[in-house]
């Protein structure tokens, strides 16, 4: 442990670092920018040719109007802190799936996935809009390179991802869907519970943004925990705890209403 701890220090040095948007928290990136878009453009297509899309209207239009929302909130913040080239070849999409799962995520470039299975929780465009709030923030603050760099230093002692790719090339979109919470967790939890309260401030004001009131993200959550009482859902399996969470957003609410818009 102490070896990879002193690697990554090394590692951090040597290639820099990377600053989240609002948190200001610096981070280790081994993974290029065009490297992620590259691979989640491939997965996101291979993605969706294996689900099968909702036919549901209503649905499927309130998934593209909320993440519409969201995504213009994000990009006005990132103009007014002059950091609009942070979101440099975002292609933003998004698509509803037919599936039971619990779950919804982001690729780095905006590609975004809900599953039917959590429609009964959001219950709303609220509660849409704080999913969506919390999954675009991973791809903003740039969480899926973070956790592939934590993954290639667990478990290649730091390797280049085209070094690891040229042994094995199906082992970076297993990376990817895994950073993205799409795929099986591998363990890295102090990591990911960073990472996750850190969207769940990112999501709070990009949904306040956008519109959004985010004092509606404490009933979410709430429905959440009473959810995972039944067996974790995937979109919960390596987050804070749930009273953890709420209080938390509890209190950073003063500040996330600060940008609060109503529409």
């Amino acid at each position: 442990m102490l070896k990879k701890i002193i690697l990554a220090s090394s590692l951090l040095i040597a290639a820099g670092c990377t600053t989240v948007p609002i948190t200001g928290r610096r981070q280790l990136s081994l993974v290029s920018d065009s490297e992620m878009l590259t691979l989640s453009n491939q997965e996101y297509k291979k993605t969706l040719s294996e689900s099968k899309l909702s036919t549901n209207a209503s649905q499927t239009a309130m998934v593209k109007r909320v993440g519409q929302r969201i995504q213009h909130a994000v990009e006005e913040y990132m103009a007014q802190t002059n950091n609009t080239a942070a979101l440099a070849g975002y292609e933003w999409e998004f698509n509803l799936v037919e599936d039971k799962q619990v779950n919804a995520w982001c690729m780095p470039g905006g590609k975004v996935v809900v599953y039917t299975g959590i429609l009964p929780i959001t219950q709303d465009e609220n509660g849409l809009a704080v999913v969506l709030g919390h999954e675009i923030s991973h791809a903003v603050a740039k969480h899926g390179s973070e956790r592939m760099s934590d993954q290639l230093i667990a478990q290649y002692g730091g390797a280049a991802l085209q070094t690891v790719t040229g042994a094995n090339p199906t082992v970076a979109g297993s990376m990817l869907m895994t950073a993205v919470g799409a795929g099986s967790q591998l363990g890295l939890l102090h990591f990911s519970r960073q990472q996750e309260s850190e969207a769940d401030h990112l999501g709070l004001i990009f949904m306040a943004m956008a519109g959004y009131n985010p004092e509606t993200a404490i009933a979410f959550w709430q429905r959440m925990a009473a959810q995972s009482q039944g067996g974790t859902p995937a979109f919960l399996s390596d987050h804070p705890a749930d009273q953890q969470r709420i209080a938390d957003i509890q209190r950073l609410m003063p500040e996330a209403q600060k940008y609060y818009k109503p529409r």
